[in-house]
């Protein structure tokens, strides 16, 4: 019997991708839902066995021609393109195609802190989504990764020189994740949806202070980093000016001994070791 695919939403993407290889690391078929095949990152995935299809996050069509036939989902959204209520349209959509298709189970990543009352017009987009898929027909399982260690990459060259800037006081631990363990724990869920149909799992690997990160950093690049705090205040951005009020008030609230202890199977990396394997080769390092 032909095993069934596993269909991945915007596969080139950062979550995506990383959810590609972690299916591919683990011998599943998948068909790779992507804006534009004939791009180098589209080929690239064909090139390792993955089947790709052409579609968008906001054509429920096209989206329901490729979850003909799936085992299993991993959606995504993102507000950062048209805005949050175009990405409340594109999870609409992906609902609508997969209540046609009768698609068997369906994993949304959202954001750790989508349910609580956080302010962040992105939280609440993704909330907004989150409420429809659990009123409806499809077998579902929710993740909600926290900030991710590659975030840190936007401000690259500020690192190189010496700066973390960050709008959080420096002993304000902030939870993190890295991209390969939510691709990992995705994974794990729609390899194993059994286990895990009708749960929203809110996802950290380590939660370091800034002055933490900032030794962390410099130690991989050989040279002193120090953190520089940014005043919320001055963020231009209103979303994300909003996400750090928040970050700088509630904030996340993972359980990370408990998560980790109940998924020892996920290898849980730690900002140090992120920040070794992917700085540690920088322009300017000792390793690069």
């Amino acid at each position: 019997m032909v095993q069934e695919p596993m269909l991945v939403l915007a596969a080139t993407g950062g979550q995506g991708g990383a959810v590609t290889d972690a299916l591919l690391a683990r011998g599943a078929r998948i068909r790779a839902l992507v804006r534009d095949p004939g791009r180098s990152a589209a080929r690239q995935l064909a090139g390792r066995g993955v089947e790709v299809v052409a579609g968008s996050l906001s054509d429920s069509g096209s989206l329901a021609a490729a979850m003909r036939g799936v085992a299993g989902v991993f959606a995504f959204t993102t507000p950062f393109e048209a805005g949050v209520e175009a990405e409340v349209e594109q999870g609409r959509a992906i609902l609508a195609a997969a209540a046609r298709e009768h698609v068997a189970h369906l994993v949304f990543s959202s954001v750790a802190g989508a349910d609580q009352e956080s302010g962040v017009p992105h939280f609440k987009s993704k909330a907004r989504i989150e409420a429809e898929l659990a009123a409806g027909d499809v077998p579902y399982t929710i993740l909600g990764p926290t900030y991710f260690f590659d975030n840190a990459l936007g401000g690259a060259p500020r690192i190189l020189d010496g700066v973390l800037d960050l709008p959080l006081p420096p002993d304000r631990p902030l939870q993190q994740l890295a991209r390969p363990d939510l691709g990992a724990f995705a994974a794990e869920v729609l390899l194993d949806p059994d286990r895990y149909v009708g749960q929203r799992i809110e996802l950290a690997g380590d939660a370091p202070t800034p002055t933490q990160m900032a030794a962390a950093l410099g130690t991989a690049l050989g040279r002193q980093v120090h953190h520089e705090y940014v005043p919320p205040v001055a963020i231009d951005n209103p979303d994300m000016r909003a996400m750090w009020t928040f970050l700088n008030g509630p904030g996340y609230r993972v359980d990370i001994p408990a998560l980790h202890a109940a998924h020892p199977e996920i290898h849980w990396t730690g900002f140090a070791d992120w920040a070794h394997r992917t700085w540690a080769a920088a322009p300017g390092s000792p390793g690069y």
